[in-house]
């Protein structure tokens, strides 16, 4: 290197010719454009990868799946400090800006038009995920400094995220009609989902629509846009169809917190809230999710957010199941599941959206589940036992039962229960957020560095960046 930087100085200080210098610099053996077929494997993967960790470690916190007895100030709730994890701004800024790199290609080469549909869709499911944490982000300036120049782009309202053109909503609807009309002979490539099944990711984007639809329901009544997706049949009905890609049973591609230092693994405990719910329930699926105490041989829960500095005895509770660490084979990264979307159907049939019947959705949605976590469902769970469908508790049910089994899904069931307060979540111990659970992401530190202008604005629209105040969807 030193070499080669004395040579330039020769050149530039004597003005020679400097027209071989490209040629001699040039690595003929490295590609001169990226390949969208590469790009597309490494928004699938490495998003998964890298959320699956970050849905264990913080994600699984704020659901109270987990509690943390040490690192734990996110488990207090000072969301602005986050240690072992907490931190989702970058991973889907990163994702986001790499898919419109494919989306890009694919439109401006008509060889890799097949390209278009997923990534559509895939901008759509992470623009969800960033807006349901955050609320009000930069999205339609963001991801196009490549092209525009743009480095600071102004924060959108989540309202326009969801339904503007080029939102969620219009991409989702955007992406089957480009499906549905590629002709070409191209197939897709570096597609680890459905292994370039075309008709696979119309179903994934129309459950993903049906979704984003009634998460935004008491905003904008859905009309008859569920009713019509699922008449037409192209959406998630059977574990097959599931958008999900398996983690391998070691390195390098396992479970990311498989490899974590003991030291992280052993501070993490079953929460009393988890605790509570699985016995109520007298559910099996605690024994696939967690092992058992080491002193007792129960599924102990501790509070969450305690005091660090308290004297407990971690051995007196449950910890992560060895599905989390020794049997990584059997876990998947789900972007979205048929089971989830039975449990979307319950909730549109008892809201009115949907002709059908609530039970028959849910049972569908508990036995999927159960097959996804690999339990045996006991032949009396959704007859007599305390799981069994009521139409008096329909609501409640049905959110905790998608709880139950989107463990580890990123910050799914949080979302879950700030649209819905479901299921009942517990006051952490020692609380760093004056005794209040936070309702949304605080704005990264580097965001107030890099983009002070913009997100000043949007700190001011949120009390000063507080995780207390509302997303425009979480009507009170």
């Amino acid at each position: 290197m030193k070499k080669i930087i004395g040579l330039l100085s020769v050149l530039f200080l004597f003005g020679a010719c400097t027209q071989d210098f490209t040629a001699i610099n040039t690595n003929e053996n490295a590609p001169s454009a990226v390949q969208p077929e590469l790009l597309l494997r490494q928004v699938i993967y490495g998003y998964g990868d890298a959320m699956s960790y970050e849905g264990f470690v913080a994600g699984n916190l704020l659901s109270q799946h987990f509690a943390m007895i040490d690192f734990n100030l996110f488990d207090r709730h000072a969301l602005s400090s986050p240690q072992e994890g907490g931190n989702p701004w970058p991973l889907l800024y990163t994702a986001l800006r790499d898919n419109e790199t494919i989306l890009d290609l694919s439109r401006e080469n008509p060889a890799q038009a097949v390209y278009e549909g997923p990534a559509l869709i895939l901008k759509a499911y992470l623009a969800m995920n960033l807006t349901d944490l955050f609320g009000d982000v930069p999205y339609f300036e963001a991801f196009k400094g490549r092209s525009t120049g743009v480095t600071t782009p102004a924060y959108d309202a989540q309202e326009d995220i969801y339904l503007a053109a080029g939102g969620i909503l219009d991409n989702l609807a955007r992406a089957v009609t480009v499906i549905d009309a590629y002709q070409g002979a191209q197939p897709l490539q570096g597609d680890i989902i459905y292994q370039g099944d075309l008709e696979s990711w119309v179903r994934f984007a129309n459950s993903l629509r049906i979704k984003a639809l009634l998460r935004i329901a008491d905003r904008v009544d859905p009309g008859q846009e569920i009713q019509e997706i699922v008449s037409s049949g192209r959406y998630l009905q059977t574990n097959a169809h599931n958008a999900a890609f398996d983690f391998a049973a070691g390195p390098p591609n396992s479970f990311p917190f498989a490899t974590a230092r003991v030291g992280i693994f052993n501070v993490f405990l079953m929460s009393a809230t988890a605790a509570g719910l699985f016995n109520d329930l007298a559910d099996p699926r605690v024994s696939t999710l967690y092992r058992p105490s080491a002193a007792n041989n129960d599924f102990n829960g501790i509070s969450n957010g305690i005091d660090a500095s308290s004297a407990i005895v971690p051995d007196s509770y449950a910890r992560p199941g060895m599905i989390w660490r020794e049997n990584t084979g059997d876990l998947d990264f789900n972007f979205l599941t048929a089971w989830e979307m039975d449990f979307w159907l319950a909730e549109a049939v008892l809201r009115g959206y949907l002709t059908g019947d609530v039970k028959t959705h849910y049972d569908a949605g508990v036995t999927k589940a159960f097959a996804y976590w690999q339990t045996e469902l006991p032949a009396a769970y959704l007859t007599t036992g305390p799981a069994a469908f009521r139409a008096e508790a329909a609501w409640e049910q049905i959110i905790t039962q998608k709880w139950v089994a989107s463990i580890g899904n990123a910050y799914e069931s949080w979302a879950e229960w700030r649209r819905t307060g479901f299921p009942a979540l517990r006051p952490v111990a020692a609380s760093l957020n004056a005794g209040l659970y936070p309702v949304r992401m605080p704005y990264p530190s580097d965001e107030q560095a890099l983009n002070f202008t913009n997100y000043q604005t949007a700190a001011a629209a949120t009390d000063n960046n507080s995780v207390n105040v509302r997303v425009w969807w979480d009507v009170e």
